[in-house]
């Protein structure tokens, strides 16, 4: 019976693009039906698609993991987009492409990219302080506060220790008191020059780019990126994921399987860190312009600024471990980047409420994967080495469009 499943959606042929089923065909206008088709894939490509697709199917049955959703965009190209599984374990609706899920800490890089697309505008500076924004933020050293700088936030060197307050966003209290809080930590390091992981710290920018563009933070990721970019589906806040008729619920692991878990509104007061909603057609656009393809929404000097190593995090838990080395990790600015050979991997993992989704592309290449779960599946922090070690034996057998 499971050769059975894994053969026939195979036969029938791979969600290569978003696809349309029968039942949507006659609500189609003729013109939809007379837009250029996308060019034919490599066959180099599609071979490997189809092999990623293989594995990623069978990884999904082997792992029981109740939903998931993957779209890789190869240079300007949505290449293959699909969703696995169920939204809700034991409830007949499954993913699909405009299934919406929390993305958890991807939401940094949103709010990487927002603050260089208004650095750009200069609506702000990247080495303006802090507390020019937030004269009521101070720190256990009322010195290292003065001096703290807007870029400190965002690449994780604010001094403070690892994920400070994250306890207090866990419980449910607000920025205001969790800015109260920050006198007392005890500083584990100086400013710029030692790595730490936060959520509370990180979140800062949100007031911050609030009295920089007199807008909300919400505001300004929908009106700077969700909708020039065609997310139709992105949101960050409760409400964009559970009025959506098309939404994925959390799942946790109980013996003998996944039981499904209620949305909650935990980090959704701290977006920036964790609080983006979104489908993996919204991620493909986002892939897309990551990739460099939307240069009149995030110009090409927003995107290498964001994705600039700026310190090693090596005395951090490994990423992706086994792929890749503890000292060829580093922290850029809402991004992870990671050293592979000769190859620079721009990464980040998110996980909150239970979902864990995970994105990763190589510039260089051209080429981005984003994979989401409705569950922390056994699968996730597997499957993107999968990727790009399925990529390294067929790339230089695959042409690049000529520019």
């Amino acid at each position: 019976m499971i050769y059975t499943r894994l053969i026939i959606p195979f036969i029938l042929g791979l969600t290569m693009f978003a696809a349309c089923t029968d039942s949507e065909l006659p609500s189609k206008p003729m013109g939809a039906f007379l837009r250029p088709a996308p060019p034919p894939l490599d066959p180099n490509l599609e071979f490997f698609l189809k092999d990623f697709h293989r594995y990623f199917e069978d990884s999904m049955i082997l792992t029981l993991t109740p939903g998931a959703a993957v779209v890789i965009v190869k240079d300007s190209q949505v290449v293959f987009m699909k969703g696995y599984g169920y939204r809700t374990e034991g409830r007949p609706e499954r993913v699909d492409e405009h299934t919406v899920f929390r993305i958890g800490s991807l939401s940094k890089g949103f709010a990487g990219i927002l603050t260089g697309i208004l650095v750009d505008e200069g609506k702000l500076k990247w080495t303006d302080k802090v507390q020019q924004y937030l004269p009521d933020f101070n720190m256990n050293n009322p010195e290292q506060a003065q001096r703290l700088e807007v870029r400190h936030l965002l690449t994780q060197t604010t001094g403070l220790p690892y994920h400070a307050f994250s306890n207090l966003i866990e419980r449910g209290y607000d920025s205001t008191y969790v800015l109260s809080q920050y006198p007392l930590a005890k500083l584990a390091g100086k400013e710029g020059e030692y790595f730490s992981y936060q959520n509370a710290a990180f979140s800062l920018i949100e007031p911050i780019l609030g009295q920089a563009t007199g807008k909300p933070f919400n505001q300004l990721l929908e009106e700077k990126i969700f909708r020039p970019l065609g997310m139709t589906n992105a949101s960050s806040d409760y409400d964009g994921i559970v009025n959506s008729p098309n939404h994925a619920l959390p799942h946790h692991y109980r013996n003998p399987g996944w039981v499904a878990d209620s949305i909650t509104h935990r980090y959704y007061k701290f977006a920036a860190a964790g609080g983006v909603n979104a489908s993996v057609s919204d991620m493909g656009e986002w892939l897309k312009a990551l990739l460099g393809h939307q240069p009149a929404v995030i110009p090409a000097k927003v995107l290498k600024d964001a994705f600039n190593p700026v310190i090693g995090t090596g005395l951090e838990r490994p990423t992706l471990q086994g792929f890749i080395n503890r000292d060829s990790a580093f922290y850029a600015k809402g991004w992870r980047i990671l050293e592979h050979g000769s190859d620079t991997l721009v990464y980040h993992a998110g996980f909150v409420n239970n979902f864990l989704c995970e994105i990763a592309l190589n510039r260089k290449d051209g080429i981005g994967i984003c994979v989401l779960f409705n569950a922390p599946s056994p699968l996730a922090g597997k499957c993107i080495p999968a990727f790009f070690r399925r990529w390294e034996k067929v790339r230089g057998k695959i042409e690049r469009p000529q520019s």
